[in-house]
């Protein structure tokens, strides 16, 4: 097993050997029984897990070369995320947050004093970093963050509480957001971002939660109380709120490097089982209904594949991404929600094997669900892919959907299969419920604009076919849900004349 050391220059390595090197040494560390009953049933990492894989420096693919890394090439980035999750989600989510969110935002934002000693430090002492912008009162409403800063002579003293950062206790470094606090006590408008090293104090962790899945990674409530030197400031290209933006959909593109691993490995454990059980004198795979669901997670694979190709040339950290909000969206919001499908239609393959704790299949489970909440809800996102592209047609003065996404890059292809699906005039102002159906409908077409791409360019034509044809059941579903949605209320006080057993005479 081949072990980067500090005195090894891995950005020599090609990407092939680098990659190929790492697989092989995440599926020794993880093929280790004991620690696969440690990884299902507790929380934290098995003795010894974590260094082991820090070892072959995973993170030094976000790193530029003049720092020793790899470069940030996002394919690359992807590759690493990839593999990473073939063997376990949990830890491909910990490379994400590190890469995605700490170390990719230092690259674009951070001054070169800062860079050069954290970046020195995740290459040579396997540091890591994360992210804080979730508060206990403001979850998806960050822009409304408590958290606040005051502009002192020679730094910033930041002060507030955050919760359900990933690696809570653990990171070295964390990025941590607030809005700069005025004379008067009133809090700005923007969202500013600060680097606060673990060695310096007033960062304590006052709570850790007992998360329902992802049990590797800690999450909890954390009690801010810093001062970081005026060199520790991300430097905004324009605001902070868009360098925020920027942050955050180049994140989700890359969701697809975490899914695709994960994905494949659901499809090779589904193969190898049903090829190898029987029931009723059959192979599993002979069953109509098997098949069905095997043929989804191929499907599954191949459109987080167009996915991966998409981000690949996308997420560059040169790129703003700020306005970027449809295709991250759109990429953050489906592939998640294939994931959690995917994980369901395995555990239903493997009946009560799955059901134990150390299956992969009900790991995946609980895993999986948290990607569809965190980073932005799926029913938020949904509701704002609608809302931009009905946004846009108004300025364009576009009623007719079918015209509109027509001619619009991200699904100018795709809609062409749903000409009479997609020919109805959209009315702008529509229940919240059915902007998240819209949105699901159009992320899909999204989606499947980047499977007919793939396509064109080589990719095997059986798999593309499977996943065109399998989210083309999909959208039609969700269109023809959209066309007949009807609204139904809450009835809060639904206690009265409502017992089911009042209905029956228990006298006689």
């Amino acid at each position: 097993m081949k072990v980067f050391t500090e005195e090894t220059h891995i950005a020599d390595l090609d990407i092939k050997t680098y990659i190929k090197s790492y697989r092989a040494g995440l599926q020794e560390v993880f093929g280790n029984e004991d620690n696969i009953k440690f990884i299902s049933t507790r929380r934290g990492f098995p003795p010894g897990l974590l260094q082991k894989v820090m070892d072959y420096k995973p993170l030094s693919a976000f790193i530029p070369e003049k720092y020793n890394g790899r470069g940030g090439s996002v394919p690359e980035c992807l590759s690493v995320l990839e593999a990473s999750s073939y063997e376990s989600l949990p830890l491909s989510l910990m490379i994400g947050i590190n890469g995605a969110l700490f170390l990719q935002p230092l690259n674009k934002y951070g001054l070169e004093s800062t860079q050069e000693k954290v970046f020195k430090r995740f290459v040579n002492q396997k540091a890591m970093g994360g992210l804080m912008i979730t508060e206990p009162e403001y979850g998806s409403d960050a822009l409304h963050m408590q958290t606040s800063y005051l502009d002192k002579e020679d730094s910033y003293k930041i002060k507030g509480t955050k919760h359900w950062a990933g690696l809570t206790g653990l990171a070295d470094y964390w990025l941590l957001s607030a809005r700069e606090k005025n004379e008067n006590g009133d809090l700005g408008r923007d969202i500013s971002f600060f680097v606060h090293d673990m060695l310096e104090p007033g960062l304590e962790v006052e709570e850790y939660y007992e998360n329902l899945g992802l049990y590797m990674l800690p999450y909890g409530k954390n009690k801010i109380n810093v001062e970081v030197p005026k060199t520790h400031k991300l430097i905004p290209k324009t605001t902070g709120v868009k360098m925020m933006l920027d942050m955050l959909h180049r994140s989700r593109l890359q969701f697809p490097g975490m899914a695709m691993g994960y994905l494949r490995r659901l499809l090779d454990e589904a193969i190898a089982h049903c090829q190898n059980r029987t029931v009723g004198g059959k192979n599993l795979l002979e069953y109509d209904q098997v098949k069905s669901r095997v043929s989804k997670l191929q499907a599954a694979f191949t459109t987080c594949s167009a996915m991966c190709a998409y981000s690949s040339n996308k997420a560059n950290v040169a790129n703003d991404l700020a306005k970027d909000d449809v295709p991250a969206n759109a990429i953050k919001s489906v592939i998640t929600d294939i994931m959690q499908d995917s994980a369901q239609s395995l555990l239903q393959l493997l009946g009560a094997q799955g059901y134990r704790l150390d299956n992969i299949a009900g790991r995946s489970l609980t895993d999986s669900r948290s990607f569809q909440i965190f980073e932005g809800s799926n029913d938020i996102l949904y509701h704002q892919i609608a809302d931009s592209v009905l946004k846009s047609m108004r300025r364009l003065k576009a009623r007719n959907l079918y015209d509109y996404l027509n001619s619009y890059e991200l699904s100018a292809k795709a809609s062409d299969y749903f000409k009479q699906s997609l020919n109805f005039e959209v009315d702008t102002s529509i229940a919240q419920r059915k902007m998240v159906s819209l949105g699901k409908a159009i992320g899909r077409i999204i989606s499947m604009e980047f499977v007919i791409d793939l396509g064109e360019k080589g990719f095997r034509s059986d798999l593309i076919n499977n996943s065109i044809e399998t989210l083309r059941n999909d959208i039609e579903v969700i269109l023809s849900n959209y066309q007949q949605q009807k609204e139904v209320d809450v009835i809060v006080d639904y206690q009265e004349d409502s017992s089911w057993l009042s209905y029956f005479n228990l006298s006689t």
